[in-house]
């Protein structure tokens, strides 16, 4: 009979610290750099949500912008949905709209003002990405890969995430460190 106490209360422990690992996000709003609103819950039926908070200004950043763009092609017709957020206090729509001309990025690029959304996801550098299921939950967190020159990239962690969640695979890797330029906050006041 201790015994099977024992195993119940192993499970019901066990149950309970597998639920607080969960990371899960709440909806919300912001306009990208053309006046659109978006919302979280406006990308649910993806089976992925990608957000990377970006930089115009960032030069690790920017050395990512033909990644990002390639990495947005080549998933967004498989059910990923890709979301830029722009949180840095300095840098303004019109600045947001000329770089994603000029860098011809295509994916939705929203402007994050007094770094709301930044904060709420404890995002700290551009780039640095955050891969959520269609219920809002953290499924990966961490860099896209692991060197900003693009000719010593070992280890595409963003991708090979995207590529488990597409074959129904649980992330194998879901935490890496994120590196780049720290996101421009707002001081509190």
């Amino acid at each position: 009979m201790k015994n099977y106490i024992l195993v119940l209360l192993l499970f019901f422990f066990s149950l309970a610290y597998s639920q607080k690992e969960k990371k899960v996000y709440e909806d919300f709003t912001l306009k990208d750099y053309k006046g659109n609103s978006y919302s979280l819950s406006d990308f649910k039926s993806s089976k992925a949500i990608v957000i990377i908070f970006i930089s115009t200004r960032c030069p690790v950043s920017n050395d990512y912008n033909s990644r990002m763009e390639k990495i947005y092609q080549d998933y967004k017709n498989k059910g990923i949905a890709f979301l830029g957020i722009n949180s840095n206090k300095e840098e303004t729509v019109e600045e947001i709209n000329e770089h994603s001309k000029k860098n011809n990025l295509t994916f939705i690029i929203l402007k994050d003002y007094g770094n709301k959304i930044a904060d709420k996801f404890k995002a700290s550098y551009t780039p640095e990405v955050f891969i959520l299921s269609s219920n809002f939950e953290l499924l990966y967190h961490g860099r896209i890969d692991d060197s900003r020159k693009i000719n010593n990239v070992k280890s595409e962690d963003l991708r090979r995430a995207l590529d488990e969640i597409l074959a129904g695979k649980e992330v194998s890797v879901k935490e890496t460190k994120a590196f780049g330029c720290t996101i421009k906050r707002v001081e509190d006041e």
